[in-house]
């Protein structure tokens, strides 16, 4: 069910001085940054092996993200397991009595399904949990890289950048 830790969630107050840290000090790779206004935060992405680190910027003050940053100031905010079969596994969760934040999934980015267990059930920890979108067909996963690279004042990785120019560079060739 469970198929590896996604990524493990640190909320900060200023993305760029933490990144500063991740980056520079520790030698970790800045993947890209990303909003996410649906919960009112911007990430940056750190890959990890196969896994991320990810650093969590509240964008406004009355956010979940925003109050969990006042409360309990910086440091882990969650753990995010992938997994197979997001319904089976809320299923199985909802048999054993553990409280959940949202009880269906929802669809985060990328199309992900994802759902939060509440850090009562877990012993303190909120858990994320995401399960990937069908595979995608080479149209879209273009699309989604035209898009995010026609964002302004956001930063994404040489690759991301990269891939796009060879693409660009593949199709000028094939015409």
């Amino acid at each position: 069910m469970i198929k590896k830790i996604s990524h493990i969630a640190m909320v900060v107050p200023d993305l760029k001085q933490a990144t500063s840290f991740w980056v520079e000090a520790l030698g970790l790779t800045l993947g890209h940054i990303e909003p996410v206004p649906e919960q009112a935060v911007d990430i940056a992405f750190l890959p990890v092996g196969e896994s991320e680190i990810e650093l969590l910027e509240p964008v406004d003050e009355v956010s979940g993200v925003a109050r969990y940053l006042s409360k309990n100031g910086p440091g882990m905010h969650h753990i995010c397991f992938e997994v197979e079969d997001m319904e089976a596994v809320l299923e199985r969760l909802k048999a054993a009595d553990v409280p959940l934040i949202d009880e269906k999934p929802t669809i985060g980015s990328g199309g992900k399904k994802i759902a939060f267990v509440h850090p009562k059930g877990t012993g303190g920890v909120l858990v994320e949990l995401y399960e990937l979108p069908p595979a995608e067909s080479q149209e879209t996963r273009l699309a989604s890289v035209r898009q995010r690279l026609s964002q302004k004042g956001h930063v994404y990785s040489a690759g991301l950048q990269a891939l796009w120019s060879g693409f660009r560079q593949g199709n000028s060739e094939a015409e």
